[in-house]
């Protein structure tokens, strides 16, 4: 039987990825690991993306594979290098971004039908991080959806998903074809963003999910 990690550096990011693996993936074992100091710690600390952090997701990793996983999903969306950095030392172990498979079918998707890819956040260090990771040939616009976090972390999930939504029609005004939601925690606020704009939605969870079947001839 498949053995997945999702690893986990927003709580909130634990229920999007572990609901869309129950609906699209049921067959796939499930491990998570979940240490939501990272985003506080980089969100704080002035630090970056420096050689500590590279050390605590190498950790991470190495634990999630002593386990005995197939695939490891990394649901933190702020982290590139670091997780780019765990998996070049495991070329034969799946390793995926949380985002890396959402840019390739995004990128598919302006390639079809024109236009740019809206890429919305709620956490600002995922705006520095992740638009470097999409080619530079796919039009990119990017918004921060103010206080849909703190809605979130205060359990208005109502709010959250409008704030998301409000940004999303500013994308579109500004000629996005395609809404991209950068954070495995937006993707509960797809819906409400199709409804508000009426165009195609990536999640994190449900590219993610797509690309590790794919890899592992699931």
């Amino acid at each position: 039987m498949t053995r997945i990690a999702l690893i986990h550096a927003l709580a909130h990011s634990v229920a999007p990825i572990n609901e869309a693996m129950a609906r699209d993936w049921p067959e796939a074992v499930r491990m998570n690991l979940l240490d939501d100091s990272l985003s506080a710690d980089l969100a704080s600390g002035g630090r970056g993306l420096d050689a500590a952090m590279h050390a605590r997701f190498e950790a991470l990793t190495a634990y999630a594979e002593s386990t005995g996983v197939q695939g490891i999903l990394f649901t933190c969306s702020a982290f590139g290098p670091c997780i780019e950095a765990a998996a070049a030392r495991r070329p034969g172990l799946p390793v995926l971004k949380p985002n890396e498979a959402m840019i390739d079918e995004a990128a598919a998707l302006i390639a079809q039908q024109g236009g740019a890819v809206g890429l919305i956040a709620t956490f600002p260090a995922t705006l520095r991080s992740m638009p470097p990771e999409f080619p530079a040939a796919v039009p990119l616009r990017t918004a921060l959806a103010e206080g849909a976090l703190d809605a979130l972390n205060a359990g208005d999930t109502a709010r959250h998903d409008a704030l998301a939504a409000e940004a999303a029609r500013g994308l579109q005004a500004q000629g996005c074809s395609v809404i991209a939601l950068a954070q495995f925690s937006l993707a509960r606020a797809a819906d409400a963003v199709q409804a508000a704009t009426g165009l195609p939605v990536l999640t994190t969870p449900g590219s993610a999910i797509r690309a590790l079947r794919r890899r592992l001839g699931a």
